[in-house]
């Protein structure tokens, strides 16, 4: 038996519980097809609706994230714009949601069922479990044995927990142990369906003469399935229009529109009707990007000759609205210039340095590979101070991306086959010293990794075992 402290209110103790609350992990993978029909990046021509969404998602993860950490969460009303996929292209649904729920859980259904959307992930999930307390006759018999150790008295305790827990989840080896069998079985029940995929993709190039065809939606083979199906019976129907795809890439991606490398970009949670619709009308896209490298090249030559590039990792954008964000920040330097010059301590030229224009709610930073990334929102003087304050800074990476994106690449090829994977990936945000980092220490730990032979592998931040058998891990991992 414990004995508590004689400051400590015995009603406190009385009403622990012990309730498992839902991991991060559990969170995310609930919440996916609800970050997929909200997502901002979907309503790039809808300025307003995308603010409303940006607006909501950031206070929703607030309400999330202190639920989370056992916090007090203040109810919120959020409203979040959905596209009605059967309506036309701009035809929204506006979801008004109130949060005042305690329960990680009840929360994230409240969000699921309120947008229409599948709760059978979260269904799985057991509820969460109150003990009932029995009624004591004296402070020192309670039994604390089982409490709830988050609570305050036991934060010392709570913490170091907390800290083994984290400790064991970058264990690498322990996880491949326990999760390879799950990746292998799951792998091979999506080979059929990756083989016939592949079957589907060869057939629609020769047929349709297409450059090439991908997709960059981040969905399994099962949807891509979905997609290469849809659209052959699509291309079946109404042959008379696909002439125009011709020599062109296709990619299954996020939207719908022309990409800023031309490539005919189709939403793959779209209706084939709006892709037709895209397809009959790609000359409209065709003509934004033909004025699109003046442009640039007026942003090039107000900023000393520098190279008007497009983000490494660039989140796609349609043509037309590429053009706006250039003509807005070609504005803004110009009004600058209209009243003060550029800063003595600039060099003469530029032409070593690149700029990547993104739109009004785009960062300003300088990215890991040595771009300066600008909102076309950006003032002139904010503009100005910023290069000013990180030419040096964006110099130095630039130097030293040239260096290590060769190192990358040739590891990347020894993990492939010192390790006898199927493949090996990584999410956008493992920027190359990340990817060397986890490369290195791989190969290095090659005889203790014999359980990835024949997996797909993915560098990400985090452990999980996709359901096409894609073995995620994180780059920071620890044996």
């Amino acid at each position: 038996m414990l004995q508590t402290s004689r400051w400590f209110p015995i009603h406190k103790i009385l009403c622990l519980n012990n309730i498992r609350c839902m991991t991060s992990t559990e969170v995310a993978t609930a919440l996916r097809p609800f970050y997929f029909a909200v997502h901002p990046d979907l309503f790039g021509q809808y300025p307003s609706q995308r603010t409303v969404n940006e607006n909501s998602l950031k206070q929703l993860s607030s309400f999330l994230e202190s639920l989370q950490n056992r916090k007090t969460a203040l109810p919120c009303n959020l409203q979040f714009y959905i596209r009605e996929k059967k309506e036309d292209k701009g035809s929204f649904r506006l979801v008004k949601l109130f949060l005042k729920e305690k329960d990680l859980r009840e929360v994230i259904l409240n969000v699921l069922k309120s947008c229409d959307l599948p709760t059978d992930f979260v269904d799985k999930i057991p509820k969460p479990i109150v003990k009932p307390r029995p009624i004591y006759s004296k402070i020192n018999d309670i039994d604390l044995s089982d409490f709830d150790i988050d609570e305050t008295i036991f934060e010392p305790t709570s913490m170091r927990r907390k800290m083994k827990e984290a400790q064991e989840s970058l264990n690498l080896f322990d996880w491949i142990n326990k999760n390879h069998a799950d990746a292998l079985s799951k792998i091979m029940l999506n080979q059929p369906i990756r083989e016939e995929n592949s079957r589907l993709r060869s057939k629609l190039i020769e047929k349709l003469k297409l450059f090439d065809l991908k997709w960059d939606c981040g969905w399994n083979e099962t949807h891509i399935r979905g997609c290469l199906q849809s659209f052959e019976s699509l291309s079946n129907q109404h042959i008379e229009h696909m002439y125009i795809l011709k020599g062109r890439i296709l990619v299954f991606a996020p939207f719908t529109g022309v990409s800023l490398d031309g490539h005919i970009m189709l939403n793959s949670g779209e209706v084939r009707h709006n892709w037709l619709d895209l397809i009959k009308n790609v000359r409209k896209y065709d003509a934004h990007l033909l004025k699109i490298p003046a442009f640039e090249k007026s942003v090039s030559q107000v900023l000393r000759d520098i190279k008007v590039v497009r983000r490494k990792f660039m989140p796609k954008i349609l043509a037309g609205e590429y053009e706006k964000n250039l003509q807005q920040i070609t504005t803004a330097l110009s009004d600058y210039l209209s009243y003060k010059s550029f800063p003595k301590s600039w060099p003469s030229s530029f032409k070593n340095f690149e700029i990547v224009v993104e739109t009004e709610a785009g960062p300003l930073m300088v990215s890991p590979t040595g771009q300066f990334i600008v909102p076309s929102s950006c003032p002139g003087s904010l503009l100005v101070s910023f290069l000013t304050d990180n030419l040096q800074d964006a110099s130095n990476r630039i130097k030293k991306y040239q260096m290590v994106k060769n190192v990358e690449t040739s590891l990347q090829l020894d993990c492939i086959k010192i390790l006898k994977l199927m493949d090996l990936r990584k999410d956008d945000n493992v920027h190359p010293e990340l990817m060397i980092t986890c490369c290195e220490n791989l190969i290095n730990n090659k005889d203790k990794l014999n359980n990835l032979q024949g997996v797909y592998l993915n560098i990400a931040t985090y452990y999980s075992v996709l359901s096409d058998g894609v073995v995620c891990i994180p780059w920071n991992w620890t044996t």
